[in-house]
């Protein structure tokens, strides 16, 4: 058989060279950053692509995205379902001022499949101060259930960086999940309940200059004193990356917890400078990562080794050379404006709601 199929296990890599090979003849050059992002230069303007197995969208100028459909159109039988309203989940709301990002209704289908639709609202996806030790006196419950409602809430964190803390952290007990496990999970969707229609806001009247938040919860994990690094990065009104995770190795002090934290964010906008700069063709300055220790500051700054940094993995020390080369710089933010503490613990609601609006999350407001 000289035709792939559906099912078959090189069917993926078969249509992947077949729309490669036709998107480079089109003149579209692969991100180095992103093997399923093209883009192409049509009279100083550019067009990108973003390619999901047979799902395709174009941004760019009218006229050129047009003559780019008609192109694919003569080569494969294809639909073309206008100005982008709804993709892979994701919810595109557009006006000429701005465009809105979120999961409205995946989020109420989630809260159908596990019976919460009609629930009471919370107002934070976690309750602050709580942790979730390895409570062997809370009764087992059903695993299946439990890693179905944690695998449907890591899709919603793609438009809602307010979850993504409880999110990773409920993540944490796939194996044997316990009561408190579940009702922790039932406590995200009951935030989630009352903030149905919430996403991400991009204005376009924002500087869009790329800047770093990173932060970390030092010990935070009771149950191994392991801590949580998270940060994000914001490019004009809203974020448009951001993580919370575990640390693999259990830091002897906050100052090593928040470095190991800013190398975590180095990598993320290292790559984020390679994906711009693939695309626009720019040349960019340091990129500004925020950190509430002046301690960490330091460490990235000095090479030298000491008693209190010289056991740390060599892995680490990748933002220091970063710092060197000048394509990171790593500056003070005080606590309180430091946006990145939302990924690392559970946060009373003024709190929480203050670095939401930092975040860019907002509610829907366009028709």
């Amino acid at each position: 058989m000289k035709k792939a199929l559906y099912g078959l296990k090189q069917a993926p890599r078969a249509w992947y060279g077949r729309i490669d090979s036709f998107l480079t003849s089109l003149g579209f050059t692969k991100s180095k950053a992103d093997s399923n992002l093209y883009f192409k230069i049509m009279d100083n303007e550019p067009v990108i692509l973003l390619l999901y197995v047979d799902d395709l969208f174009l941004t760019g100028e009218e006229k050129l995205i047009t003559e780019c459909k008609q192109r694919l159109a003569a080569e494969f039988e294809m639909k073309d379902l206008g100005l982008m309203h709804y993709f892979l989940g994701l919810e595109v709301w557009q006006s000429p001022e701005r465009i809105f990002l979120n999961q409205g209704k995946y989020t109420v289908e989630i809260l159908k499949r596990f019976d919460m639709l009609d629930c009471k609202s919370m107002n934070t996806p976690m309750e602050a101060k709580m942790k979730l030790l390895v409570d062997t006196s809370s009764d087992l419950i059903d695993a299946t259930l439990y890693r179905q409602i944690i695998g449907s809430l890591m899709y919603l964190t793609n438009t809602r960086p307010d979850i993504c803390f409880a999110v990773n952290t409920l993540s944490q007990f796939l194996v044997e999940p316990r009561r408190v496990h579940l009702v922790a999970a039932k406590h995200v969707m009951r935030y989630l309940k009352g903030t149905m229609d919430y996403g991400l806001s991009y204005d376009g009247d924002h500087d869009f200059t790329l800047i770093g938040y990173t932060d970390a919860d030092w010990a935070g994990s009771v149950a191994d004193r392991k801590s949580t690094s998270g940060c994000c990065f914001s490019m004009g009104s809203a974020m448009i990356s951001w993580q919370s995770r575990k640390q693999s190795s259990v830091a002897l002090s906050t100052a090593e917890a928040e470095y190991i934290a800013a190398c975590s964010a180095s990598c993320e906008a290292i790559w984020l400078r390679k994906l711009l700069t693939g695309l626009f063709d720019l040349e960019m300055r340091a990129t500004a990562i925020l950190c509430d220790n002046q301690s960490c500051i330091k460490m990235t700054e000095n090479p030298v080794f000491h008693d209190r940094s010289k056991h740390i993995e060599i892995r680490y020390h990748f933002i220091r050379d970063m710092v060197q080369r000048g394509a990171l710089k790593l500056q003070y933010i005080s606590t309180d404006e430091q946006v990145a503490d939302v990924m690392t613990k559970p946060l009373s609601r003024v709190k929480f709601e203050h670095f939401r609006d930092k975040l860019g999350i907002v509610r829907k407001d366009l028709p």
